[in-house]
């Protein structure tokens, strides 16, 4: 049995990613600083697979306790979450987001690079494009300078994965996720952000359940079809099954370099208030809204062409919009 450690594994993506490794037979091994999680996280896992991921509360940004850990667990492969993610905020907290997102990044390949592992997975982001000059995006399309410190970051971490694996014989891939949503079909785990949502959907949520007096709206005069921003929104579950797909890719020897990436979506863009709509549509629930300023950082439109990673991973998407929106909602009513 292939053990895989997946950073950042009791967050939204890593949870969901984590149960569909053990349901294709992985052992999983957890590291977590749950600052953007809570511990409860680990039960509902368990509850779901019925197998407890062996968990240990690390800071990756501490080199000491990154060296111990590989010192005592052997592993057969990393999927990479842990990083801090929200584009607002990183353009208030720059170095913080540096020091998160790059130095544990640097911390995991120099363990890979001196134990001789391999396979390794890296959550990266659709930013790297900034606003792309082609709709749908291609995995040809420029990587631009970045509207954002999130997207630097991402854009960063790329480069420093390409250098590794040309150097190190590490083989990597690199998944440009576009905007996740959703949550499990259990209802057991899905996004709960520690204070303010910074995302869309939990924003949304909250608002319908009345925790949040309006959702704010970030701008209505973009060139698109109603003036609001337009993103891919893809359920969680599609994408964490994108990640066994690039794990097998990478355990089979599959993959034609030795670092690779893919764009991971649906492939459909949707405006925030075609959200808005469907989420009302979904929930039965009306939404109190308003339109505000623009927010910095953010782009116009980004969705994706998925033809190289349908092809290449042998993976589509299977859920709706809709279907997403609905379990985001049922997930927000489960946290009363």
């Amino acid at each position: 049995m292939k053990r895989i450690l997946v950073t950042g594994g009791l967050g939204f993506i890593g949870s969901h990613t984590v149960v569909e490794l053990q349901n294709e037979g992985f052992e999983v091994v957890i590291i977590d600083d749950l600052s953007n999680t809570s511990i409860g996280v680990l039960d509902n896992i368990t509850s779901i697979t019925g197998i407890k991921p062996d968990f240990h509360q690390i800071d990756l940004r501490i080199k000491s306790d990154v060296k111990s850990f590989f010192e005592n667990n052997k592993v057969d492969g990393i999927i990479h979450f842990a990083a801090f993610k929200a584009v607002g905020e990183s353009m208030h907290r720059p170095l913080d987001y540096y020091e998160n997102n790059l130095g544990s990044l640097v911390y995991l390949l120099q363990e890979m690079r001196d134990r001789k592992l391999d396979n390794f997975i890296f959550s990266s982001s659709c930013t790297v494009y900034g606003q792309a000059d082609e709709l749908p995006i291609t995995e040809n399309a420029p990587v631009k300078a970045a509207e954002s410190t999130y997207g630097n970051t991402k854009q960063i971490g790329e480069e420093i994965l390409s250098d590794a694996s040309r150097a190190h014989g590490l083989n990597i891939i690199a998944l440009r996720y576009f905007n996740p949503i959703g949550a499990h079909p259990s209802i057991k785990i899905g996004e709960l952000p520690l204070g303010v949502p910074q995302n869309l959907i939990p924003y949304i949520t909250q608002t319908a359940a009345g925790m949040r007096d309006e959702l704010s709206v970030f701008g209505d005069d973009y060139d698109t079809v109603d003036g609001t921003a337009v993103r891919d929104y893809i359920h969680v579950v599609d994408l964490a099954k994108a990640h066994i797909a690039a794990l097998q890719r990478l355990i089979k020897k599959n993959n034609k370099k030795a670092f690779e990436y893919f764009n991971v979506g649906t492939g459909t863009g949707s405006s925030v208030l075609e959200v808005i709509k469907a989420f009302e549509k979904a929930s039965g629930k009306p939404l109190n809204y308003k339109i505000v300023p623009r927010r910095e950082g953010d782009i116009t439109a980004a969705f994706a062409d998925t033809t190289i990673a349908n092809k290449e991973l042998n993976w589509k998407t299977e859920k709706t919009l809709e279907e997403a929106l609905a379990s985001s909602w049922k997930w927000q009513l489960a946290q009363k």
